[in-house]
């Protein structure tokens, strides 16, 4: 096993390599000036291919390029995402399955020495890494079958997110002048490549070469694929030896404007407020801090998760999305089913956007009228809710909305 080396013009990666999303965009994109997006097609393209040029990509490269066009299914799939609207309970209970949960155990077994040094290597373990080969392409099944240079190029272009997508076309330039993958090469809507979905500047930086047969393919070798994962999440700040998420049980009462996955505290705090292990059992004090969970209030599935949980919200930045992989890795470690609990009924669809609105016209910023309840309009709800001297747990009801 070797770290994959791709001999790149430094101004071609200078930027921190972007998080993987599955339906939504990267989590750390930032680059020097890009661009400009939603121009004259073939001005902006000559300006990518003066761009990739300079940074060392060949004629293979640019020849690619050349033929690289848009794919409006691309732009569909950015402005759908309505996977999102369900609830965590909705999504998981889809994505968890027993085809996964046995799939996950069996590859577990298949690639026990891989994941073991994987686990040796880079500090996370092989549960974490199984749940995202599995949500991501069920082990490899389901890649994607749209042309990456040209999602990406479309994404690039397109002036809804260009920022997200531009540093990722360069690098994809590279991979493909270097053989590393075809020009044609497929995958998801949003430019990721092989079995846990790679983006192309992770597909240089972190690729690693598992298997011992001279190259990373993350399409097709199980090794590498389990390899270039672990690296990636410990680039990301994973921590050796730490959990990532504990089911528990909270109490009728305690203050829960302390709860929230960023409000880290004392597990002995969280014990001393009555906060348990699910069978009731005293939580385990490892010395660390951790925030309490509640994706859908207090009434609902309760978790709480340490910093290693955190590194999930970089791959992708659904908080639905991660609790399910990060309570599917708990299952594939061993731990039974979650508790669903009886969490009072949401709102959806108009009424999310009501509330939103509502929400935004008191100055908060819920990061946009979409029905969604992302991680701003969670705090928004919070906010309100301490406003109204109601329980604080980030869950938006009727009841809420009717308060407003």
């Amino acid at each position: 096993m070797r770290m994959f080396v791709a001999a790149i013009v430094l101004s071609a990666l200078s930027v921190a390599a972007p998080a993987h999303a599955q339906t939504q965009a990267p989590a750390e994109p930032t680059t020097a000036a890009a661009p400009e997006c939603g121009i004259d097609f073939e001005i902006w393209r000559k300006d990518v291919a003066d761009e990739a040029r300079a940074a060392g990509v060949g004629e293979t490269g640019l020849a690619a390029l050349a033929s690289a066009d848009i794919d409006t299914r691309v732009l569909a799939r950015d402005r759908a995402q309505g996977v999102f609207n369900q609830t965590f309970i909705e999504f998981s209970s889809r994505m968890i399955s027993d085809y996964r949960l046995k799939q996950g155990a069996a590859n577990l077994k298949k690639y026990a020495d891989v994941f073991a040094r994987a686990e040796q290597n880079y500090g996370v373990p092989g549960p974490v890494i199984a749940a995202f080969w599995a949500l991501e392409t069920d082990f490899g099944a389901v890649q994607g079958d749209f042309d990456t240079l040209n999602a990406l190029v479309t994404l690039a272009h397109d002036c809804r997110r260009p920022v997200l997508f531009r540093p990722q076309l360069v690098p994809l330039l590279t991979l493909i002048d270097r053989g590393i993958v075809p020009a044609d090469v497929k995958g998801a809507w949003a430019g990721e490549i092989g079995q846990t979905q790679i983006l192309p500047t992770d597909y240089l930086l972190r690729g690693i070469d598992g298997d011992g047969d001279g190259k990373v393919d993350l399409r097709g070798s199980a090794p590498d694929v389990i390899m270039t994962t672990a690296n990636k999440i410990q680039h990301r700040g994973w921590k050796a030896g730490q959990p990532w998420l504990v089911e528990i049980r909270v109490p009728d009462e305690m203050p829960w404007d302390q709860t929230g996955r960023t409000n880290k505290l004392p597990v002995a705090k969280w014990t001393e407020w009555g906060v348990t292990n699910r069978d009731g059992s005293p939580l385990l004090d490892h010395g660390l801090n951790a925030g309490v969970v509640l994706p859908m209030g207090r009434k609902g599935p309760a978790f709480l998760s340490y910093d290693n949980y955190d590194i999930y919200l970089q791959w992708n930045q659904s908080a639905t999305y991660t609790l399910t992989a990060a309570v599917l890795a708990t299952r594939l470690a061993g731990a039974p089913p979650y508790d669903k609990r009886n969490p009072e009924p949401g709102l959806v669809g108009d009424a999310m956007r009501q509330l939103q609105q509502k929400l935004a016209d008191k100055g908060y910023d819920v990061g946009g009228v979409d029905g969604i309840l992302g991680v701003n309009t969670r705090e928004a709800v919070r906010q309100e809710q301490m406003k109204l001297g109601i329980p604080v747990d980030g869950w938006p009801t009727p009841a809420l909305l009717g308060m407003m």
